[in-house]
This record gives C-alpha cells, sequence and structure tokens, in this order.
C-alpha cells in the first residue's frame, strides 16, 4: 500500500492486545491516540521506551490522549516482557500492545521497510487525532529511542493550532508566546487575540498562549 500521510484517515483494524481485543477506532473514541511501533519484543531500547510511556500516561491523559504499542511478537511473549519492562524501568505497563503476529497492523501503517529489516517493523510512531486523521508521523531507527518529551510538546501543539488561529514557533513550549496565522488580517487581532500582540515583520506576528 501507498505511504500513509498527514490528514489521511487512520486504517481502522481489529488486534489482540495485553488489555484484551480492540477495535481500534473504537477504542480511540474521542481521545487522541499514539500508536507507536516496535522491531520486536525483548529488545533493550524498546524496554526502555514502553517504561518512560508507562511512566508519561498520566501526562497523556492530561491530554486526553490513549497511547498503544505494537509488536510483531504474541501475546505470551508481550506478557513476558512486560515483566522485564516493569522490573527494569520501576514501573507498571498500564496502556496495551498490539499481537501483530501476521503484521497485519503493521503492513496497514507502512511499518515494515525492507531497507532497514524485511522481519521487524521499524519505530514508527502516529498522532492520530479525535477525528481518525494522522496528525504526525515519525520514523526512528533501532539504533535511536524516541523522545516521549518532544511527543507530549508536538501534542500541546496540535491541540492549540486545532482550536485557535496560531501555529507555534521552533523549540516552542506549552505557555510560551505563539506566531498568528498569515490569513489573519491585522484588523481582527484585537477581537480574536485580545491578550495583545507584537509584530515583528507583517507576516510575523506572536501574541501569548490564547488558552493559557
Amino acid at each position: 500500500m501507498s505511504t500513509l500521510r498527514l490528514g489521511d484517515i487512520a486504517p481502522d483494524f481489529q488486534a489482540e492486545t495485553t488489555q484484551g481485543p480492540i477495535n481500534f477506532h473504537e477504542w480511540l473514541g474521542d481521545s487522541w491516540g499514539v500508536l507507536f511501533s516496535h522491531p520486536a519484543d525483548f529488545t533493550p531500547v524498546c524496554t526502555t521506551e514502553l517504561g518512560t510511556v508507562a511512566n508519561y500516561v498520566p501526562e497523556f491523559q492530561k491530554r486526553n490522549t490513549k497511547v498503544i504499542a505494537l509488536s510483531v511478537d504474541g501475546l505470551d511473549s508481550h506478557k513476558e516482557w512486560i515483566k522485564d519492562i516493569n522490573e527494569t524501568q520501576n514501573t507498571e505497563v498500564n496502556f496495551p500492545i498490539i499481537a501483530d503476529e501476521d503484521k497485519k497492523v503493521a503492513n496497514l501503517y507502512d511499518m515494515l521497510h525492507p531497507n532497514a529489516s524485511d522481519k521487524f517493523t521499524v519505530r514508527s510512531v502516529f498522532v492520530i487525532g479525535p477525528d481518525k486523521k494522522i496528525k504526525l508521523t515519525l520514523t526512528y531507527p533501532a539504533s535511536t529511542g524516541r523522545n516521549f518529551d518532544e511527543l507530549l510538546r508536538v501534542i500541546d501543539s496540535l491541540q492549540l493550532t486545532a482550536n485557535y488561529s496560531v501555529a507555534t514557533p521552533a523549540n516552542w513550549k506549552d505557555g510560551e508566546d505563539v506566531v498568528i496565522a498569515p490569513a489573519i488580517p491585522d484588523s481582527d487581532i484585537p477581537e480574536k487575540f485580545p491578550k495583545g500582540h507584537t509584530p515583528i515583520k507583517p507576516y510575523l506576528r506572536l501574541t501569548p498562549q490564547p488558552n493559557k
């Protein structure tokens, strides 16, 4: 299949997970979602990643975001691996891990890259909105662990810019000034952005984050 692009509907699927069977779109409901894949169970970098996500679940919940992992191993393997993750990362894995032995979901989301491996998934990340559309994709090599602080930052930006006519500048963090969308004429700024704004250039106008 062709590569999924931003704005595409995230493919729906049914799968077995460590927390029971799911229908993906139904499981997401009205939440945002993060679907992220792992090359295989009992791999070192993935062990640290799943432990990190378990510790970050409260932060995702604050953002109305569900997280779900995928590996091409089976449920029994996942459950044994979770014991190692909990032990070594001092956590409790509290989100589902999809069992994808037939690689159905991996193929659906183009997670199998022959240049990396024809057997295992690459480290893919999909952020999906409540409208079930793909808002962000990231692909990491097997040797590089993901930065979940960056994922939280991106979700903050996506949720902010979905509701206000703004964009977020480089290295932006929640609470910092944002960029007024170029489509907003200067005459509309006082009404739309009552906190005021700072014009840098006609196309670069900053305003305090509107939802703070």
